[in-house]
């Protein structure tokens, strides 16, 4: 199957498929996860965290069991859906759009055993070939930064979600006060003109038929989870020069500073949505 991507995702493709990113993202988070994790103390491990992230997001769940559909989107290497597969027996299909991510993942899948519950496809959440009320739950974890088309994805999520399904996701947010022009930078990173904002998804969602459950909301865990990668790739840097490029460490240090300050400045948030249709 073949996919059309519009261009700020074609943008997050190219970037993640590249050998700079998988081996850093392979290397610094784990290879299993590339979300923002729920630390109890500020060198926490950064898989337990994120570990953390999926069974708290698991809670606002009616419920998952062995019956549950759930569909995550921009679910990287799957690790998520193989934490719920394996501790629920449910089943998840992981759209992503990065064939590098992709194939990393099903070696994975089928190295846990979880191959017959997990599957992962190539594609881009703003385009799910999918049928109107398929899932019971929709899931995604800090993907939808990366396009610029984040109602069309809202819409989607909403369509493919069945009546009385949860819809569950986390996203590195601006808050809806912030100051723009610091976070340029971010901005440019991401090739973007901006980020979502809670106040966003609350329109959006709303829009999409979707009712606002909670929001838990956690702008120092974007903080600390980004200062957590910061020090574990300047801890790794010299082992990471063996397989990533000297100009990729350095700009990806540099940008985790960006993330850290404006978590800790107030212009970027975090946090678990819930809503149910």
């Amino acid at each position: 199957m073949s996919y059309r991507f519009n261009n700020d995702v074609e943008v997050a493709r190219n970037y993640y498929n590249s050998s700079d990113a998988d081996n850093f993202y392979s290397r610094v988070w784990g290879g299993e996860d590339l979300h923002v994790g729920i630390y109890k103390t500020e060198d926490e491990d950064i898989y337990i965290a994120s570990r953390r992230t999926i069974d708290k997001m698991a809670g606002y769940a009616q419920s998952i069991d062995k019956d549950t559909k759930i569909i995550d989107l921009g679910g990287g290497y799957g690790g998520s859906g193989r934490h719920l597969a394996k501790k629920y027996g449910c089943h998840v299909t992981v759209i992503n759009l990065s064939e590098k991510e992709n194939e990393r993942g099903r070696k994975l899948n089928k190295e846990q055993g979880l191959d017959h519950l997990v599957d992962i496809i190539d594609g881009s959440y703003d385009d799910i070939d999918f049928p109107d009320n398929e899932f019971d739950i929709v899931w995604s974890e800090d993907a939808f930064l990366h396009t610029d088309a984040r109602d069309k994805v809202i819409e989607e999520a909403g369509r493919v979600l069945k009546k009385g399904g949860d819809f569950i996701f986390t996203d590195p947010m601006q808050t809806d006060n912030c100051d723009t022009e610091v976070l340029q930078p971010i901005y440019d990173r991401l090739q973007l003109p901006s980020l979502g904002s809670p106040g966003f998804y609350r329109e959006a969602c709303q829009k999409a038929g979707m009712k606002e459950m909670a929001f838990e909301e956690m702008p120092l865990q974007l903080a600390t989870h980004y200062n957590r990668v910061l020090n574990e790739t300047i801890k790794k840097e010299e082992d990471l020069k063996n397989y990533i490029s000297d100009d990729y460490i350095s700009k990806m240090k540099k940008g985790l500073k960006h993330w850290v300050n404006g978590g800790r400045n107030g212009n970027l948030t975090w946090g678990i949505f819930h809503f149910k249709k």
